[in-house]
């Protein structure tokens, strides 16, 4: 029998939010969460992070979004969302009824308008905004903020300067150094940070000869990319003093378990969503019986355990 999730053994406080378990959503597979509920019990996930949200209504990329891959998938939505005054007025309210904490994830074009954002949505009832540092600077010819610690630090502090919310930093895998950007993240005030976020790909249709996706390249999710997350989570784990939030690919409880030992505080279920909608949910209960099999009383005995020197 699965002891009870809320007895404070898989508790854990990411830079203020604070979660009865370690478990998340990653943003862009979960929907507004509402669209689950007929599937898990929300108020049994740690946290719901929403979908990426901009100040506009943004219609996404044309042409074909999605495409399975070996051990994953590549996606190029193109941040498809109602717009931040919807959220407020339509979907926040709805969330408000459910006893869980929300996640907001936003995105922009220049750090001024993340900070717009970032006014706008400190409200009651958004417990933590998630930067998506991984969208193209308009002002720098197209460069993502999360691939130069100096754009990465100018997104943070404009954020900083207009919420009261703690703040995670999502982080870009296609980096050659991630420690460098988490470190300057970390530097400018940012709460906590989460990765991976996608790795940039393509696929090829060898028929027509031509990209599949709309956009022609998208971002790799899912246990194809699981390796590389845990390895960054690993490497930035020994580098800032912050909690990180791990995820890429965490299919079950044993591949949440390797993000947890690697050093991240909570994780984050993404792709796994769309071939199990519990997940969220279920993952939990396997942290429990992992737990209750090494003799571990506390989620905090058990974070960062194969990092050096513990």
């Amino acid at each position: 029998m699965v002891k009870n999730l809320y007895d404070n053994r898989l508790a854990v406080n990411i830079g203020g939010l604070k979660m009865l378990t370690p478990v998340t959503t990653a943003s862009g597979t979960f929907g507004f969460g509402l669209e689950f509920q007929d599937f898990l019990d929300l108020e049994k996930v740690g946290a719901v992070t929403v979908k990426g949200t901009t100040l506009e209504p943004r219609a996404g990329n044309k042409g074909q979004r999605a495409v399975e891959t070996p051990a994953g998938m590549l996606n190029c939505v193109g941040l498809e969302n109602p717009g931040a005054e919807y959220f407020l007025q339509e979907t926040l309210p709805k969330l408000k009824m459910i006893n869980v904490p929300i996640i907001v994830n936003i995105a922009g074009n220049t750090p001024e308008e993340y900070g717009e954002l970032a006014k706008k949505l400190d409200v009651e009832g958004v417990d933590a905004i998630e930067i998506n540092i991984s969208c193209p600077n308009v002002k720098q010819g197209g460069l993502a903020f999360g691939t130069c610690a100096i754009s990465a630090v100018q997104v943070v502090e404009a954020v900083k300067a207009n919420t009261s919310k703690p703040v995670i930093t999502k982080l870009s895998p296609n980096v050659t150094d991630i420690v460098e950007i988490a470190l300057a993240v970390e530097k400018a005030g940012s709460d906590a940070v989460s990765l991976i976020n996608t790795l940039l790909g393509m696929k090829i249709d060898i028929n027509k000869q031509k990209p599949i996706l709309g956009n022609v390249m998208g971002g790799l999710s899912g246990p194809a990319v699981r390796p590389v997350a845990v390895r960054m989570v690993y490497q930035v784990a020994q580098a800032v003093q912050i909690p990180i939030i791990g995820m890429g690919g965490i299919m079950c409880a044993a591949d949440a378990i390797e993000f947890l030992l690697a050093g991240a505080s909570a994780i984050a279920v993404g792709t796994g969503n769309f071939c199990d909608p519990r997940l969220a949910e279920t993952i939990s209960h396997g942290i429990i019986e992992y737990m209750d099999a090494k003799g571990i009383s506390n989620i905090h005995d058990m974070i960062g355990k194969a990092l050096p020197n513990r």
